[in-house]
């Protein structure tokens, strides 16, 4: 099994696919908020063709700790930048493009 740190280090480098200059202190926030489920490889990631997911992922208690308001369109709006082709869409780095 991966440990935090090997999960920052894989986010780190992932986020750089939608973020030129990410704020590696946030995504480890966010990494931290979502711990232990990180490690699990069914929530570590968010479906987003699934309705009731997006709707979870907007629920979560991580959206109140980060102290987000976001509708079910920019959840949409980040899996449109994730990409519908990215099997990896990691929760982490989810979490960390609603902030933007």
């Amino acid at each position: 099994m991966a440990t935090k740190v090997e999960k920052i280090a894989l986010y780190s480098e992932e986020i750089k696919k939608f973020d030129a200059n990410p704020d590696l202190d946030l995504l480890e926030k966010i990494t931290g908020l979502l711990w232990p489920s990180i490690f699990n490889q069914d929530s570590e990631t968010v479906a987003c063709s699934d309705e009731a997911e997006l709707e979870r992922v907007l629920s979560s208690s991580v959206i109140e700790k980060l102290g987000l308001k976001v509708s079910m369109a920019d959840a949409k709006a980040v899996c449109e930048k994730m990409g519908s082709s990215n099997r990896n869409k990691y929760r982490a780095i989810f979490y960390y493009l609603l902030t933007k």
